[in-house]
């Protein structure tokens, strides 16, 4: 027994042992993390070093002529390290208020010295080794910070801590600000921005960092350990000029008609490249800016722009032709118990298939498609042409967000009785405006569609890496004649129709108005129509280069038709357009020499004899030389010029009419007389009559 109980003593005794070492255990882990927890984590921390990544340069944007689109700008935020090693207290003390007054002069505003000396004092105060001072900061501002008191001791010993950020900007501001788009922390990517940002991104660089409270980094040094690849430049297909002028233009309608928003695109006929592309709507406080992307992501019901595939389809089948007569009923007709009317009210029982596109019909066009395609066999034919007519699908433009068009299928789904002729003047349809715009353009372009697109090369340091060219996305969507016909009726909207507005006595347009009712559906008793106003269409019509779409969301004042709110957008950015494009224009020796009579010749000339006939030796005019002089003047002999003799006498005022200001001048001072002018091109009027005796007046020149 003594035995056994020698051995328990023992086993209790390690085991109190034991008991009490896991006791101080625990209290020393509690006071660890609990009292001194603070300190050792905030030691932990500062020992702690990691590789972290450095976003590279993004690329830029550039539009067809190389102007800047967009472009990132480099800025730096200020912070200091106020532990830092080398950083002595009595240095500090001594500099700390001219530094803060140094960092006050540098933002002026943000902080007195007083304040800036206070924030360092506290800072000091509680070690802060990532004091934010200064922020937006650029490089100039940089280079002198730099020398700034303490700081200009460098990183160990003036604890200056130097962040390189970046700032996209936008040189030309509104100008194509949704299509540019942004990338965005939490935010989906739009725009060109979104669609090319692994491109323009570039690879991101190591910067070896240390991390000192929390989540807080600060670089070990100014350098990166791996320098980051810089992002690539995109070229994009916009022309600056074009895009200015259909953002003014289509900015002036949405202001005079008090419109919700609008849009408006350009589009090169051949190739299908995007020369501008303007989106303007209200923001909350209802100023007018760029806050969606209208023309690719907003699909609606287009509505009269839509008869133009209504009708081509017809002509496909061959179920009519442009000079048929059809009955229209005054404008007023039953289908399956809806009633249709004409937007504007006529007396016509008939009118001919072209009259009914030109005034735009709803009556003419609908009882044409539903007289057609009303069975079941033939409304499927129908929906068929509107997809051999590519409206079903999207374009495939690089931005993102491009809306879904709609087209139904025959006797499925919500079909219903009024489906074919509502669908035929463009409602229970969606399109975006750039889908109405690619199918217009492919009747321009012969019936070739055009993928539309926005970027043509990818670059590097200046050089092309890659290009991007033309994409044909059907090429042919009717037939020859069909689509000559369509033409025709597009340029008589303009001739004699809706559009007879914006008609053009230097080139020929060819279009289709649009004027929808958006909430047509509705109970119109309860509620106030909106409209939407749209005009379509390519010019020149004869060779046509650009096609162009606008629409205009419910104007409220100053009406509300696409003839009188759309068509005039279009032909202001069409005048615009072809005022500066050269190549539209015909050449002005391209034709037959026209026959020249007295009335078109240059008449009541005068000059130097030599000038006068070298002049028309090279224009190859017709002439008569019968001038022995020095001095010569013109008139017409039917359909040839007289070079006749122009007497000058000394000291008599000469007739200078008729002659170039350089002549004039040198006649009238070699006879000693003062001359003023006034006005460009030939004298028309002296002050002193020709033959009076010169006595050194001043002579007064009028040229016109």
């Amino acid at each position: 027994m003594d035995v056994k109980n020698e051995i328990l003593w023992r086993i209790y005794l390690v085991f109190l042992f034991l008991v009490m070492c896991g006791a101080m255990v625990f209290m020393k882990a509690v006071k660890v993390q609990v009292w001194e927890g603070d300190r050792w984590r905030s030691m932990a921390d500062s020992l702690y070093y990691d590789y972290r990544s450095v976003k590279a340069e993004r690329g830029n944007i550039y539009s067809a002529d190389g102007s800047l689109l967009a472009t990132s700008i480099p800025n730096f935020e200020i912070r200091m390290d106020l532990k830092a090693p080398g950083l002595k207290d009595e240095t500090f003390v001594k500099y700390r208020d001219t530094l803060a007054f140094c960092l006050s002069n540098m933002r002026t505003g943000q902080y007195t010295p007083g304040g800036y000396s206070n924030l360092l004092n506290k800072s000091k105060e509680k070690g802060n080794r990532y004091a934010l001072l200064l922020k937006d900061v650029t490089y100039p501002e940089l280079q002198k910070i730099k020398s700034f008191p303490i700081f200009n001791k460098g990183r160990y010993a003036g604890g200056l801590i130097v962040e390189r950020k970046s700032q996209r900007s936008k040189p030309f501001k509104m100008l194509l600000h949704r299509s540019l788009g942004y990338v965005r922390e939490n935010s989906k990517p739009v725009g060109l921005e979104g669609s090319f940002d692994e491109i323009l991104a570039g690879e991101q660089g190591m910067r070896l960092m240390q991390r000192i409270s929390g989540s807080t980094w600060i670089p070990v040094n100014d350098l990166t350990e791996i320098e980051p690849q810089n992002g690539k430049d995109i070229v994009t297909t916009i022309d600056v000029n074009i895009q200015d002028v259909t953002e003014n233009a289509l900015l002036k309608a949405i202001k005079k008609h008090n419109a919700k928003h609008g849009c408006a695109i350009v589009m090169e006929v051949k190739t299908g490249k995007i020369r501008a592309i303007a989106n303007i709507g209200r923001t909350e406080e209802d100023d007018l800016w760029e806050t969606y992307n209208y023309a690719v992501g907003a699909s609606t019901q287009p509505g009269s722009t839509f008869k133009l595939p209504a009708m081509m389809a017809l002509l496909e089948d061959g179920y009519v032709d442009l000079e048929d007569s059809i009955f229209i009923n005054k404008g007023q007709m039953e289908f399956a118990g809806e009633m249709m009317e004409d937007a504007s009210k006529h007396n016509l029982e008939k009118a001919t298939v072209r009259n009914i596109f030109e005034m735009s019909s709803n009556v003419g066009i609908a009882s044409l498609i539903y007289k057609h395609y009303k069975e079941a066999g033939r409304s499927e034919r129908f929906i068929n042409h509107l997809k051999n007519f590519r409206l079903h699908q999207q374009t495939g433009i690089e931005i993102n967000g491009e809306g879904e068009p709609y087209i139904k299928n025959a006797f499925e789904g919500d079909w219903s009785q009024i489906t074919l002729p509502w669908m035929s003047i463009g409602y229970e349809l969606r399109q975006t405006p750039l889908q109405t715009l690619t199918f217009y353009n492919a009747v321009a372009n012969d019936g070739r569609m055009m993928k539309p697109y926005l970027v043509t090369d990818i670059q590097e340091y200046g050089k092309t890496i890659e290009s991007i060219g033309p994409t044909v996305l059907k090429r042919s969507i009717a037939r020859h004649k069909t689509i000559a016909k369509a033409k025709e009726l597009l340029e008589g909207v303009i001739e004699t129709g809706t559009a007879d507005n914006i008609k053009s006595d230097s080139y020929k347009i060819a279009g289709k108005t649009g004027t929808a009712i958006l909430n047509y559906q509705r109970n119109m008793a309860d509620s106030r129509k909106r409209y939407q106003s749209s005009f379509v269409g390519y010019f020149p019509a004869d060779d046509p280069v650009y096609s162009c779409i606008v629409l205009v969301s419910t104007p409220r004042q100053g009406g509300f038709y696409g003839g009188t709110v759309a068509a005039p957008v279009f032909k202001e950015i069409a005048d615009k357009c072809y005022a500066t494009n050269v190549e539209m224009h015909d050449p002005i020796n391209g034709g037959k020499k026209p026959e020249l009579i007295a009335q078109q010749l240059p008449n009541a000339r005068a000059g130097f004899t030599m000038d006068v006939t070298n002049v028309l030796d090279y224009l190859e005019l017709p002439k008569k030389v019968k001038a022995s002089t020095n001095w010569t003047y013109m008139t017409t002999q039917e359909d040839t010029l007289a070079v006749l003799n122009k007497v000058i006498k000394e000291n008599i005022v000469p007739d200078v009419r008729g002659m170039g200001l350089r002549d004039a001048m040198f006649l009238l001072e070699n006879e000693g007389l003062k001359v003023k002018s006034k006005g460009l091109g030939k004298v028309v009027k002296q002050s002193i009559k020709p033959g009076t005796t010169c006595k050194g007046q001043t002579v007064y020149l009028n040229l016109y």
